[in-house]
C-alpha cells in the first residue's frame, strides 16, 4: 500500500456495460484515460486487487471521469464496486513542471514566516477551492496544546503568500496578508 497512491473514488456504475464514474482526486487525466495497470481498495476491508484500465473519458463540467476496467462489464458489477478508491503506481507520478508539487510531497512540510522565521505549524491537508488551500496545523509548532489547541488555519496556496517551498529541507515559508491567520482561527 505504501507503493500506491489513491487518485479517485468509483461513486456510480455508468450505463449498462459496466463502466463506472470516478471522482478524481488528481490533476492528471491520464490516470483516468491511458490504459493501464491500477489497483482497487475496497471501503469495506481495505484489501487491494489488481486491475486493467481499459479506457477512460473526461466528463466535462467536473472531475469525473467514466472508465473501463478490464472483466467488470455489467452494470451490476459496476455498482458493486461504489465506494471503491482506484489506486496508482507511485512511481507512475507525471513531471511537473517549475512551482508545481504533488500533493503527497506537502503534506508535513514545517511552515514558516517567511519575514520572521518564526514556525507557524505543519503542513496537515490540502484542499481545493478554486486554488488550492493548505491546510496548517497550528498546535505542531512546540508550544503546549493547550495554548493553541487543535487551530488550524487555511492558507491560499498562490505564490504571492508562498513564496517558498523547499522539499529538500522539508519547509514552506509564507507571507500572510493581514488578518489571515485570525480570520482563519
Amino acid at each position: 500500500m505504501e507503493d500506491l497512491l489513491e487518485v479517485g473514488t468509483i461513486v456510480a456504475p455508468q450505463g449498462m456495460q459496466g463502466q463506472v464514474r470516478v471522482l478524481s482526486e488528481s490533476d492528471f487525466p491520464e490516470r483516468f484515460e491511458k490504459p493501464g495497470k491500477r489497483w482497487l481498495k475496497s471501503p469495506v476491508d481495505g484489501s487491494i486487487q489488481e486491475i486493467q484500465l481499459v479506457s477512460g473519458r473526461y466528463i466535462p463540467g467536473g472531475k469525473l471521469y467514466v472508465v473501463t476496467l478490464d472483466g467488470v462489464d455489467t452494470r451490476d458489477s459496476a455498482e458493486a464496486l461504489k465506494g471503491y478508491k482506484l489506486l496508482v503506481d507511485k512511481s507512475d507520478r507525471p513531471r511537473l513542471k517549475k512551482d508545481e508539487y504533488h500533493v503527497e510531497d506537502l503534506i508535513n512540510l514545517e511552515v514558516y514566516h517567511e519575514l520572521t522565521g518564526e514556525k507557524i505549524g505543519v503542513v496537515t491537508n490540502i484542499f481545493w477551492a478554486g486554488n488550492d488551500l493548505l491546510e496548517v496545523s497550528l498546535n505542531a509548532d512546540g508550544q503546549p496544546a493547550e495554548e493553541k489547541p487543535n487551530k488550524k488555519i487555511l492558507v491560499p496556496f498562490v505564490k504571492e503568500i508562498v513564496p517558498v517551498v523547499n522539499l529538500e529541507t522539508k519547509r514552506v515559508a509564507i507571507n500572510p496578508p493581514p488578518g489571515l491567520m485570525e480570520i482563519n482561527g
